[in-house]
Parts: structure tokens; C-alpha cells; sequence
């Protein structure tokens, strides 16, 4: 008898470190801004956001002004959770990560992935991983089905980002086999891009999988999925280098609504696959 009363001490001893631990890692205390944040508390923080990124940052159909979307959700609830205030800024999504670095803008908060590129003139809080997805004009009528099939095709990209650069190693391996070039397209935002579809002047754009799947679902007349990759990028709200104690605030708010389930109920609410939620961590470099 002695014996399994130790066992079940030593498990309720085990239960009650794990709660202190949780408490200790993951405690919203707003009242404690100031104390925690100097130099973030007592101002509003500008967050730049592209509003044409659904299901991440879009304007709300009852009020033009009103910023909505998962990103848009999870950045005022970790903030609230922080006890910092916070605007939205709308921009093309192109232009939102140089705002943040010349320091117009406090945050990029806006499906924006991580890369040792970026990470060079911004740090990163990831919260989730991300796929990449190729939308194609209804029917599919090239035939796209995986980046194979790209070689030769007339390519939608976003400037400056990954699936930029995916299309140009791409097209190298195309005329390395003796196939036809890709014919790159940049565009600055997400509603140029879909344009570009639309227009007859991109037979692909590849994005985000969250994205790509919300316009097809949008405008199932226009718009399919041709394929889709699981990429392993990631995910996070950036800030300018230096900038530590509102890096550490949006650390902390996402670390708490990641430990009480918060940003797993926004990633269901916004359609996006709950297994996507990293763990929230500082990247630097």
C-alpha cells in the first residue's frame, strides 16, 4: 500500500510541475506592458498587412476598414494578451517587409515566411508552417500538374519571394533537359497576381496553399488548384533588427495562445489545417 501511495505522490507531483511550468512559460499579463515592454508600451504598433491575402489579411465585406483573417485575428489577440495596441497598415504585400526595415512600419504581419535572406535585416516570430500551392485557370487548361510540367508555361510569381526564386531554378532544370524556358511574370500583390489568371496572361501563379485554395473556392467559375508541395517554410510576424522588446512581446503573445488553443481555433475558423501551428520561437538569422 505504501508503495503505490508513493507512485501516486510522485505522479501528482509530476502533474503540478507541468502546471507551474505552463504558468511560468505561458501567462498573459497585459497589466505588465510597461514592466516587460519599455519601449513598445504606451504607443500604437504599426503592423503592415496586404488586405488582398485571404484566408490571412482581408477587409471585412461589412466594413471596408475593418482588417479580418487569421493573421489579422491572431496578431490583435496576442497583442491584447500583451497589453499593447496595435494598427493595421495596408499596402501591397511587396512593399510591407522594406516598410518594416526603414522603419515606417513596427511589424509585417501578413504571410510572410521565413528565410536567412530576410532574416538578415528582420527577426521572426514563425507560428505556423506553410505549403505552396499553383493556382490555374478553370479546367487546367495547360495541364499543370506539378512543377514538372512547368517548363515552357508563362509563370505568375509574387516579387520577391520564394516561388520566385522556385521558378527560376525550375526553368533552369527545364533548359538543362532541353526543354522550353519558364516565362517568368512578377507581380506585387496577391490580386495582380490572380489578374494575370484571369487576363489570359499567366497559364500559373504559385502561392501559398491556404491562399491558392481560398481563391478557388471564392471563384470556382475562374479558378482550380493544379497542384500543391508541402514546402516546410515558415510562417511569422517580422520586425525591424534591434527592435527587441516588441519581438519578445509578440513571442510571448503567441506563445500563450499557442499553450491555451487560441491560434488552433483561428486556423479552423479560417479553413487552415490546425497541424500547421509551429511553436512560436525567435529567429534572428
Amino acid at each position: 500500500m505504501n508503495r503505490w501511495r508513493h507512485v501516486l505522490a510522485m505522479c501528482l507531483a509530476v502533474v503540478a510541475l507541468a502546471v507551474l511550468t505552463t504558468e511560468a512559460v505561458a501567462k498573459c499579463e497585459p497589466e505588465k506592458a510597461a514592466q516587460k515592454y519599455p519601449s513598445a508600451a504606451g504607443k500604437k504598433i504599426k503592423i503592415a498587412v496586404d488586405p488582398q491575402t485571404p484566408p490571412y489579411t482581408v477587409r471585412d465585406a461589412k466594413d471596408f476598414n475593418n482588417i479580418i483573417g487569421f493573421d489579422a485575428d491572431l496578431a490583435r489577440a496576442a497583442f491584447k494578451c500583451v497589453g499593447l495596441e496595435l494598427e493595421f497598415v495596408a499596402g501591397s504585400w511587396s512593399a510591407l517587409l522594406p516598410s518594416v526595415i526603414a522603419g515606417q512600419n513596427d511589424v509585417m504581419w501578413s504571410n510572410l515566411y521565413y528565410t536567412t535572406e530576410r532574416a538578415k535585416q528582420a527577426s521572426y516570430v514563425p507560428y505556423m508552417q506553410a505549403g505552396t500551392g499553383a493556382l490555374v485557370r478553370k479546367g487546367n487548361p495547360k495541364k499543370i500538374k506539378s512543377m514538372d510540367d512547368t517548363c515552357g508555361v508563362r509563370a505568375a510569381a509574387g516579387l520577391g519571394t520564394v516561388e520566385e526564386a522556385a521558378f527560376r531554378d525550375q526553368s533552369k532544370k527545364c533548359a538543362a533537359a532541353g526543354k522550353g524556358e519558364i516565362q517568368q511574370i512578377s507581380y506585387p500583390d496577391i490580386a495582380g497576381g490572380t489578374r494575370l489568371i484571369q487576363n489570359d496572361r499567366a497559364d500559373i501563379m504559385l502561392t501559398d496553399l491556404a491562399l491558392v485554395d481560398q481563391l478557388a473556392r471564392d471563384n470556382p467559375d475562374q479558378f482550380e488548384r493544379g497542384f500543391s508541395m508541402l514546402t516546410g517554410f515558415k510562417v511569422g510576424a517580422a520586425v525591424k533588427k534591434g527592435n527587441e522588446d516588441l519581438l519578445k512581446a509578440i513571442f510571448d503573445g503567441i506563445q500563450e495562445l499557442q499553450a491555451d488553443g487560441t491560434e488552433r481555433e483561428l486556423l479552423k475558423k479560417y479553413g487552415l489545417d490546425p497541424t500547421l501551428q509551429v511553436p512560436a520561437a525567435i529567429l534572428r538569422e
